[in-house]
């Protein structure tokens, strides 16, 4: 049987990206392909032109791969013309670090158009040009599977329960860094290594949290660390069970204040007659504003004013001279720096280094009718703050992050916060990599802390008052130790400890002293 040339090479010539088609045939593909970049990956995905082995590596791929192996070397491949397209895209984006956020990001539609409308590029050929990088991308693939057998997935493969009572699940989360590990889970495949398809939804403000778990719209939620407690006792809303199933965040908050008070704010006691934002009652943000304003002689229900403020509304707002400081989550103390209306005063972790911030919640009520699906998606979270606490994955972290759909920030930003590297906004250059770390583990000292302070705030009532019980009950610290240890984690032997903070030391085995004492001292 004699087989034909075109035939023969069909076989024996499959396009290089991956399709069924001739190299030479590739362009017909494009003839009618959309302006907007991700619209015209989007089809070529639905055409089939992408295997699938091509879209995993397009998810694993980092900007240091990106910008090693193909922008400089591969791109080009020794053509002028690329060459020049890709300095032309560096160029207009700023630099190769902008570049690759403009591309990917959130301006990437303008910046596209910018390309064309400044270079030498007409649509065919700007399309052919980006064709031309994706089938490089293949190619890196083919040679990547070549030397590496086991590939370079940053998710690595797990055994995917069999037993769960559902796999489509909605988690809701407010757009700051401190949902990270929660966030980052659904781009980069956490919750599919587990089974799990699940959607993060982006939620205005704290109370929505609140009010759409009692609701029990969504599965499950990034929670401020007092929220489960405080809903669990009902306190500011209706009684409702919730579990704290692990930490999501430590340290990453700021005091920040506006441009205006530079010259006159030096310590706590500056700060009076202030108008200044929290996140939300029940917060660490409201906890620790507290705890510092006291130091320095204020009271904070009477010589300030602490109201909540939504964190994606907080630069907003002292934009428009709403606020005099915020102790807000990242990274919107950086955004206002970035914006120049405000300047980080302080760092939270300099109030009390390792403290909580955020965390992954469910309620009981869920729990015990998804007791598996609960501990896969746990142990999903659990397992994607161990990567995001390593310094070395925080840059890719933060280009997965900053997308639409998630925080919608612009790439420097998140940046500078994931990675410790930042401008304070009074001309400063801070190298903190402990700015924000992601230690899941709930240590039942925290549950404790929380609840002296909402005490000492009268925020909750000392009469009958069990914080051994409170911590026991709400923050699964056992489950967490279980789930860190089969990840290969080290969790710590004990479930508390005592605290250091910046003023004093927090006894565990004795909370209501602690407050008495803070009260004698501070006279708050």
């Amino acid at each position: 049987m004699t087989v034909s040339t075109r035939a023969s090479e069909s076989i024996d010539a499959r396009c290089y990206c991956g399709g069924n088609h001739l190299p030479q045939d590739h362009w017909e593909f494009l003839e009618s392909m959309p302006n907007n970049p991700a619209d015209w990956v989007s089809d070529l995905v639905k055409m089939g032109v992408y295997t699938s082995d091509s879209l995993d590596l397009a998810k694993t791929l980092t900007q240091v791969d990106m910008r090693e192996a193909l922008l400089l070397k591969n791109i080009s491949g020794g053509n002028p013309a690329r060459e020049q397209f890709c300095r032309d895209l560096i160029k207009e984006a700023g630099g190769l670090d902008q570049a690759m956020a403009a591309a990917f990001g959130v301006n990437a539609v303008e910046f596209f158009g910018n390309t064309i409308r400044n270079g030498d590029f007409s649509r065919r050929e700007f399309l052919k040009r980006v064709a031309v990088a994706g089938a490089l991308v293949a190619m890196a693939s083919c040679s990547q599977d070549a030397s590496q057998p086991g590939g370079t997935d940053t998710v690595a493969e797990a055994d995917v329960p069999s037993n769960l009572e559902k796999t489509n699940l909605q988690i809701g989360f407010i757009p700051i860094t401190c949902a990270t590990p929660i966030v980052m889970s659904e781009p980069l495949g956490f919750y599919e290594k587990y089974g799990l398809n699940v959607s993060v939804v982006k939620m205005p403000n704290w109370a929505a949290v609140r009010d759409s778990a009692i609701a029990g719209e969504l599965d499950a939620y990034h929670m401020l660390s007092p929220m489960p407690i405080a809903m669990t006792l009902g306190l500011g809303s209706a009684t409702f069970p919730v579990k704290l199933a692990s930490i999501e965040n430590i340290n990453g908050q700021a005091i920040t204040v506006a441009m205006k008070h530079r010259d006159t704010v030096r310590g706590p006691a500056d700060f009076k007659g202030f108008r200044i934002g929290v996140p939300f009652p029940f917060s660490m943000h409201n906890l620790l504003l507290r705890y510092y304003l006291a130091t320095g002689g204020l009271n904070p229900d009477t010589d300030v004013q602490i109201f909540p403020v939504p964190p994606p509304d907080s630069v907003a707002k002292m934009t428009a001279d709403e606020l005099d400081a915020m102790l807000m989550p990242d990274p919107f103390n950086q955004r206002a720096v970035f914006e120049g209306v405000g300047y980080i005063h302080m760092l939270t972790k300099d109030l009390w280094d390792g403290h909580p911030c955020c965390a992954f919640a469910a309620s009981q009520s869920w729990i015990d009718e998804n007791p598996n699906t609960f501990r896969a998606v746990n142990k999903a979270i659990i397992d994607a703050a161990g990567y995001a606490d390593d310094p070395a994955n925080r840059k890719d972290i933060a280009a997965a992050l900053i997308d639409r759909q998630y925080l919608n920030q612009p790439l420097p930003v998140v940046e500078a916060v994931l990675t410790g590297e930042f401008e304070d906004g009074l001309g400063n250059t801070l190298n903190i990599p402990d700015r924000i770390g992601f230690d899941p583990y709930p240590w039942k000292s925290f549950a404790k802390w929380i609840s002296s302070q909402m005490v000492r705030w009268d925020l909750m009532s000392a009469d009958g008052i069990d914080y051994d019980q409170i911590a026991q009950d709400i923050f699964l610290t056992d489950l967490a130790a279980e789930l860190q240890t089969e990840l290969g984690q080290t969790p710590p032997s004990d479930a508390e400890r005592s605290e250091s903070l910046k003023f004093d030391s927090f006894d565990p085995s004795d909370p209501a002293s602690y407050v008495a004492t803070q009260i004698d001292e501070f006279g708050q």
